[in-house]
């Protein structure tokens, strides 16, 4: 008997996710039990979806702040001046071309 391939398999699902012990206030339990219901989803999903959409804004901006944190200590940065003469020098040379 051929084995359906488009079925994920106990191994191919804990790939896909790792079980963690989450404590929630239960106001906010209550109001993702009540999406839950209402979406006709689980638990676990709206949760997941919420990690997601603060991971894509708020998430985000503190990886890239840490990001510019660890360029300035490791001394990859330019001087803001320096930055605005080049763009400058820039804008100028693409100004003569343009005449």
């Amino acid at each position: 008997m051929a084995e359906n391939s488009d079925k994920p398999t106990t191994t191919d699902k804990s790939a896909l996710s790792d079980p963690i012990t989450l404590r929630v206030p239960q106001d906010i339990l209550a109001e993702v039990e009540q999406i839950a219901q209402a979406t006709e989803r689980s638990r676990s999903w709206v949760i997941v979806r919420a990690l997601k959409y603060y991971l894509m804004a708020e998430g985000a901006e503190i990886l890239s702040i840490q990001r510019g944190l660890n360029d300035e200590a490791e001394g990859r940065m330019v001087d803001a001046e320096d930055l605005f003469a080049e763009l400058q020098r820039l804008d100028g040379a693409s100004r003569e071309d343009a005449a």
